[in-house]
């Protein structure tokens, strides 16, 4: 399972961080660093299986939530958005009246 966590990492930085070597390397050695730091936990220790689980959230962060942005002068940037970047509806932000959006019971604000 953490093998599988880590190589989900590490394919996640190479394509969230593609073109950009300075920032890959570095992303990919706060990875080994964080394995590396909890490489001595035995199988049935408790707190395995949310640092695994945590490995693989950042794994899906990274692969659908990440975009490469690179100034292209004037004030624009162009975009690398690749077939797994999320893209969504933007329904969240047009709630009418002032609604706050609502996740596991807390506002944004809340977090």
């Amino acid at each position: 399972m953490a093998l599988a966590a880590y190589r989900h990492l590490l394919r996640s930085t190479r394509l969230a961080f593609q073109g950009d070597t300075h920032l890959l390397h570095a992303a990919r050695s706060e990875a080994r660093n964080g394995f590396r730091k909890n490489a001595s936990m035995s199988l049935d220790d408790p707190a395995l299986a949310p640092a695994i689980a945590h490995a693989e959230e950042v794994a899906k962060i990274l692969k659908e939530n990440v975009v490469q942005g690179k100034l292209e002068g004037d004030d624009r940037y162009k975009l690398r958005i690749h077939e797994y970047t999320e893209r969504g509806d933007n329904d969240t932000i047009k709630m009418p009246n002032g609604q706050k959006v609502v996740i596991d019971g807390k506002k944004c604000s809340d977090r």
